[in-house]
């Protein structure tokens, strides 16, 4: 139970989730009280590592060092205020209104953060320090060359995503202690839902991420597929690049397929957590099918699911929640128009 003396802190994160995340904003709510806080706040920490590195006139050297002094905050070596002064104050400006309140207002993301047990706290702190180095290393390597090959997108998927999902399967086991004989595959599983979510949104975004210099799709996938990244444009007729993007629309399938073995695990009776993993997935599934229907697209918008969209997938959510069999069989009507993955390519 949060004391009175957190409802400052508590409504704002409230405000600023509606602010930065529409989606975290509709599902975080669905969570049982006393979860859907330390998550809530897990996504604002998260956000505030993102803005940092979001960042389009701080160097990779410049991010490097905000993210170890984010890192100090969270993990209770720093204070809120200061970072909070002195990044404000170096942020530019052309940030979304959103992200600079949020940066603002880091004290009282930290106030609700210090409210946690210690259980709660280093999940968020673990989270947080993974996330941070992890995404300045990345940040050093980023240019539109792409990364390496597919273990080096599993390892960046893995810093931004993956081990979000082994911060809320920790909270998740500690709020439902009938989750923890299976903590060890949850947290394999997590990993696998986070790839899902990234390898879907990386996707969706890749030409807004291309304007700006960057590339997170593998070299060595482009290039057996015939790919000539230096010649990529927007709207040009590639076949070779559709290809790519297809083969990579199968392998996140397949990671969603992961996602729902892991949300399956959770009991019935949570229905709150199981929609918030259900929604997610589905709106991934519905991301990636329109990948699939139109792989020549040259913005995101073009591909974004909309609001009718997401309003039946709760529905359907809502209505299949508690029955492990309908859940089983509208994922795989979901995915039936989705690619399959090559042979020989893990998924």
């Amino acid at each position: 139970m949060l004391n009175a003396d957190l409802a400052p802190a508590l409504a704002f994160q409230e405000h600023s989730l509606q602010a930065v995340s529409r989606t975290f904003a509709l599902t975080i709510p669905r969570l049982p009280a006393g979860l859907r806080e330390a998550v809530g706040n897990g996504y604002l920490l998260c956000r505030i590592a993102d803005t940092i590195e979001d960042d389009p006139e701080l160097s990779w050297t410049e991010k490097a060092r905000w993210q170890e002094a984010f890192v100090a905050v969270v993990q209770g070596e720093a204070a809120p205020e200061a970072f909070a002064a002195d990044f404000a104050a170096v942020m530019s400006r052309q940030m979304p209104a959103g992200e600079q309140e949020l940066i603002r207002s880091t004290p009282l993301v930290i106030r609700l953060t210090r409210s946690f047990d210690r259980v709660q706290q280093e999940a968020l702190a673990r989270c947080v320090a993974i996330m941070g180095s992890g995404m300045a290393k990345f940040q050093e390597q980023a240019s539109r060359a792409g990364l390496a090959d597919l273990a080096a997108l599993d390892a960046y998927c893995y810093v931004v995503a993956g081990v979000v999902g082994e911060m809320l399967t920790s909270l998740f086991v500690h709020h439902e202690q009938r989750l923890a004989p299976h903590e060890a595959e949850m947290q394999r599983l997590a990993v696998r839902f986070g790839q899902g979510l990234q390898m879907t949104n990386i996707l969706k975004d890749f030409w807004t991420d291309w304007e700006r210099g960057v590339n997170w799709l593998p070299r060595d996938l482009l290039q057996r597929h015939g790919v000539d990244v230096e010649a990529l444009e927007p709207g040009q007729d590639n076949p070779a690049f559709q290809n790519a993007l297809l083969e990579l629309v199968a392998i996140a399938g397949g990671h969603l397929d992961q996602a729902l073995r892991y949300t399956l695990m959770i009991p019935k009776e949570q229905t709150g957590m199981r929609d918030f993993c259900l929604w997610a997935i589905a709106m991934a599934v519905l991301t990636l099918r329109r990948i699939a229907a139109q792989p020549a697209f040259q913005r995101a918008d073009q591909v974004k699911i909309s609001r009718d969209s997401v309003r039946r997938v709760v529905w359907m959510s809502q209505l299949l929640h508690r029955s492990d069999d309908l859940l089983r069989l509208a994922f795989r009507v979901g995915i039936r128009p989705l690619p399959q993955v090559p042979l020989g390519v893990s998924a």
